[in-house]
C-alpha cells in the first residue's frame, strides 16, 4: 500500500511545482476605463478574441465535456463573477500571462492568444467584463485529475504559462507600414491559438494538422472576406473547428480590420518558417 502513496504524492508534488515554476509577470498598472467607447471596444475584443465562445454567450462559465478529453474537468469560469472577484493584475496574469489567481500557471486559457494584447486594449477588455450582467448558474470545479498531472510531471504537457512566455516577438517594429503593422497585431492575438505561436502551422495533439497561414497568399480579399465571416474556403470544405470560430468570431471584426489581417498574412509566404520549435516539430 505504501508505494503507490508514494508514486501519487510524487505525481502530486512533481506537477504542483511546475505549475508554479513560471517567469513572474510585468505589473499591470493602467487604470481600468468605464467609459462607454472604452466599454464597446473591450466588448468588441472580447468577442472576437474568444472569450464568449469559451466562456458561455453571456459570459456565464462553461463546461468542457469533450474538448479537453487530458483533464478529469475543465470548466471556463463565470468571467463576469471572475472580473469582479479580482483585482486588474490577478487578472491580467491570467489573461496575458496564463497564472490563476491562486498563483498556479493555467492549463486550458489561451494566454499565449493575449500575450501581444497592448495594454490599452487589456484595460478594455477588464472593463467590460467587469461590466456585464452577471448571470449565475451553478459549475462544478475544474479538477486536473491524475492522467493530466502525470503528464504534467513527466513534462508531456506545457502549462500556459509557458506557452504564453513562448510567443515570439512581432516581426514589424511601429514605423513601419500601418496596414501590416495593424494586422499582424490581430494576426498575433486571434490566429496564433490554432495556428502555432508564429502562425506558420502547428501540429498540436489534437489530430488535426493546422496550416501554414501564409497559405492566405492565394485568397484574394473577397475569398478571403467570405473565409473570415463564415469559415468557408474558395473549395467550399468544411473547415470544421474554423466554420465554428469564424462565426463567432471573426464575423464581427471590421471590414478594416479584416483588410488589415488579409494584407499583413498575405506577406508571410515571402519570410522562412522558423524551425525547432514544439509546437511544429519535425517529422
Amino acid at each position: 500500500m505504501i508505494a503507490p502513496l508514494v508514486g501519487f504524492a510524487a505525481v502530486y508534488g512533481v506537477s504542483e511545482m511546475r505549475l508554479r515554476t513560471y517567469e513572474a509577470a510585468p505589473a499591470f498598472e493602467l487604470p481600468i476605463p468605464r467609459d462607454s467607447v472604452s466599454l464597446a471596444r473591450g466588448r468588441h475584443i472580447a468577442r472576437t478574441r474568444g472569450c464568449f465562445g469559451c466562456h458561455g454567450q453571456a459570459l456565464e462559465g462553461r463546461r468542457f465535456e469533450e474538448e479537453w478529453p487530458w483533464v478529469k474537468r475543465a470548466v471556463a469560469p463565470n468571467l463576469a463573477l471572475y472580473a469582479r472577484a479580482h483585482d486588474s493584475q490577478t487578472l491580467a496574469d491570467a489573461i496575458r500571462w496564463g497564472v490563476g489567481h491562486d498563483g498556479r500557471a493555467l492549463w486550458s486559457m489561451p494566454s499565449y492568444n493575449f500575450r501581444h494584447l497592448p495594454d490599452e486594449d487589456l484595460a478594455a477588455l477588464i472593463g467590460f467584463l467587469r461590466s456585464a450582467v452577471v448571470v449565475e448558474q451553478a459549475l462544478p470545479r475544474p479538477s486536473l485529475g491524475w492522467s493530466a498531472r502525470w503528464r504534467i510531471a513527466r513534462g508531456d504537457e506545457r502549462h500556459m504559462a509557458e506557452w504564453a512566455a513562448a510567443v515570439p516577438p512581432k516581426l514589424l517594429g511601429k514605423s513601419e507600414d500601418a496596414v501590416l503593422v495593424r494586422g499582424e497585431q490581430l494576426a498575433m492575438t486571434t490566429c496564433n491559438e490554432c495556428h502555432g505561436l508564429d502562425l506558420r502551422g502547428s501540429w498540436q495533439e489534437i489530430g488535426v494538422a493546422q496550416p501554414d497561414l501564409a497559405i492566405v497568399g492565394a485568397y484574394s480579399r473577397g475569398a478571403f472576406d467570405t473565409l473570415m465571416r463564415t469559415g468557408t474556403p474558395p473549395t467550399g470544405r468544411d473547415l470544421g473547428l474554423m466554420r465554428v470560430v469564424a462565426r463567432d468570431r471573426f464575423a464581427y471584426f471590421t471590414p478594416d480590420e479584416v483588410g488589415d489581417l488579409h494584407s499583413f498574412l498575405q506577406t508571410l509566404s515571402a519570410r522562412p518558417v522558423p524551425r525547432d520549435v514544439f509546437w511544429r516539430p519535425e517529422r
